[in-house]
C-alpha cells in the first residue's frame, strides 16, 4: 500500500481561496523535501491551452506534478459544465485510479475539488465526497482538508459541510481560513475560535488576503500553515493576536 498521504481540498463555496489554499500546502511539503502531485479532477471555465488551477498551483508552488482528469469551457458546476459541452462525465473511479497512479510516485497527493464538498461532476449526482470514498474503497487513506471564509455567515456552511463529511464516514483534517482579511472585523476575529467548533476540527492555519501575490510565497505558506501542514503557524498566538476586544 502507498504510504502517500492524500488530502482532498474542498471549500465552503466558490471563491473561498482554495487554489491558493493547495499551493501553500503544496509549498510547505516541497520545501520539507516531499514529492507532490496535484489532482484537479474537472477544470470548468477554461479552455484549450489556458492556464486552469493546477497550473495556477504549480506557478505559485514550484515542482510540482500536475494532473486534470477533465476540462470543461463554461464556468458551472462540472456536471452542468460537462453536460452543455457535451464531453463525458467524470466518475468516482476515474478519480480514485489517477490517485492511486500518482501515490505511487509521490508522497503528498493534493485533490482540489470544485466549489464545495457536494458540488456535482456526473447525471448521477455524484460528487467530491464520492470521489474521497472511491479512494479510501480502493485501499488508499484520504482526509479532507476544508478551505472556509472567516467572514459573517461562515459557521452555518462549515457546520453543514462537516455533518456531510461525517454521514459519510470521510475524516476532516481540519480548517483553513483561505483569505483573512488585513482588517478583520469582530466577525472573523471571533470565529478564529468559532470555526473549530463549528467543524469539530482543528483550525490549520490562515492565508492572507492576496496571499497570491507575495514576493515570497514559500515563506508566507510556511508562517500560514500549522505543523499538521507542514508550517509553523500557530492557532493560539493567531488568536491572541486578533483576540476581540
Amino acid at each position: 500500500m502507498s504510504a502517500a498521504r492524500i488530502l482532498f481540498v474542498t471549500g465552503t463555496n466558490t471563491d473561498v481561496g482554495k487554489t491558493i489554499a493547495t499551493a501553500a500546502v503544496a509549498s510547505a511539503a516541497l520545501r520539507a523535501g516531499q514529492r507532490v502531485a496535484v489532482l484537479k479532477p474537472g477544470q470548468t471555465g477554461v479552455t484549450g491551452d489556458e492556464p486552469g488551477d493546477a497550473a495556477e498551483v504549480q506557478r505559485l508552488a514550484g515542482d510540482v506534478t500536475i494532473l486534470e482528469l477533465a476540462r470543461y469551457p463554461d464556468p458551472l458546476a462540472p456536471d452542468t459544465a460537462a453536460r452543455r459541452s457535451g464531453l463525458p462525465y467524470l466518475s468516482p473511479a476515474d478519480v480514485a485510479t489517477a490517485v492511486a497512479s500518482l501515490a505511487a510516485s509521490h508522497d503528498l497527493v493534493l485533490v482540489e475539488g470544485a466549489g464545495g464538498l457536494l458540488v456535482r461532476y456526473d447525471d448521477e449526482g455524484r460528487t467530491l465526497a464520492d470521489q474521497a470514498r472511491a479512494v479510501i474503497a480502493s485501499g488508499l487513506p484520504a482526509s479532507v482538508l476544508l478551505v472556509a471564509s472567516a467572514t459573517l455567515g461562515t459557521l452555518n456552511i462549515v457546520a453543514l459541510t462537516a455533518e456531510a463529511l461525517s454521514s459519510r464516514q470521510l475524516p476532516l483534517a481540519g480548517v483553513l481560513v483561505g483569505s483573512w482579511p488585513s482588517d478583520p472585523g469582530l466577525a472573523e476575529r471571533c470565529n478564529l475560535a468559532d470555526l473549530p467548533r463549528s467543524a469539530g476540527a482543528p483550525l490549520l492555519g490562515a492565508l492572507p488576503e492576496r496571499a497570491g501575490a507575495a514576493d515570497d510565497f514559500g515563506a508566507l505558506a510556511l508562517a500560514s500553515l500549522a505543523p499538521e501542514l507542514g508550517g509553523t503557524w500557530d492557532a493560539q498566538h493567531f488568536a491572541d493576536l486578533h483576540r476581540p476586544d
